[in-house]
């Protein structure tokens, strides 16, 4: 009792602060950006409202947002197998009663420690450079090759992260359950397909959603590798955003409402996956 009168007396001290950076840090600049999606404008100050108009550009206009979506979304997908699907075998390999796994998984999870950006100018130079020659052409403007650049950029970053989440939903499977999937004799593909992949299945969607959401929001990488070329055919959404806001003449309200769209969208993916991950925690 004497607990709870103390943290209401004291409360509000350490909560209005707390509002209050928030509310500033987050709260006024997405009002002003959803504000000035509406307009058209240079500056803050010289805003004059367009209404809907920046949206409909946004899906009109050269078609560059719809590409660049089209492309994030293909990349999406494929990064988001490969990545889970390397980081779940990763994780059984690693959770197996082997000598040396804790420097296994140092070794696989040091990759993640040298940032995207890095190797996306390693990967550059090496496309400039030695696989040009070998190649036989100028493989830069590739798109193909752009696109499967990304998708190892992110592979290096990711799998290792996955990985640990993996490592420990399937450490926290009961032992008892194994011992009964053994009773029961079943092999190596039945007790992973029943047993495993049933048991870690809050680990799946997490890891996967996360992926989906770094794949979506990737710019930097996509700038050092790409930066969009050919022809804008490796354009990210982050980096068609950017684009339309600072390398487009007067297209700032319309930058702005492709920046709220991409809100929007990444916002519904982690309200799915929040939803996603109470179900299984509920059925668990």
């Amino acid at each position: 009792m004497q607990v709870s009168k103390y943290l209401r007396k004291w409360f509000p001290l350490f909560a209005l602060p707390t509002f209050a950076a928030f509310a500033l840090a987050f709260l006024v600049p997405f009002a002003l950006g959803l504000y000035l999606s509406f307009t058209k404008f240079r500056t803050v100050t010289n805003a004059q409202w367009v209404g809907v108009q920046n949206y409909i550009n946004a899906f009109t206009q050269n078609n560059s947002f719809l590409n660049a979506l089209w492309f994030t979304v293909r990349f999406t997908v494929v990064s988001v197998i490969i990545v889970n699907v390397a980081a779940f075998a990763l994780a059984m390999l690693l959770t197996k009663a082997i000598k040396g796994t804790n420097i296994f998984r140092a070794v696989f999870f040091v990759p993640n420690l040298i940032g995207g950006i890095v190797l996306g100018y390693v990967w550059q130079l090496l496309i400039n450079g030695v696989l040009n020659h070998v190649a036989g052409r100028d493989l830069t403007y590739d798109s193909a090759y752009g696109f499967w650049g990304l998708v190892i950029v992110v592979n290096w970053q990711m799998i290792g992260y996955m990985m640990i989440i993996y490592i420990a939903g399937i450490q926290n499977i009961p032992g008892e359950v194994m011992e009964a999937a053994d009773i029961d004799a079943a092999g190596g593909w039945a007790k992973l397909i029943h047993v495993t992949i049933p048991m870690v299945a809050s680990s799946i969607t997490i890891c996967a959603f996360l992926t989906m959401a770094n794949c979506l929001k990737l710019f930097d990488q996509n700038l050092a590798l790409t930066a969009g070329a050919p022809q804008k055919q490796t354009e990210g959404l982050a980096l068609n955003i950017f684009n339309t806001f600072y390398n487009s003449t007067n297209s700032q309200g319309v930058g702005q409402a492709k920046a709220v769209i991409f809100f929007v969208v990444v916002g519904l993916i982690a309200f799915v996956q929040l939803r996603a991950t109470r179900s299984k925690e509920m059925d668990a």
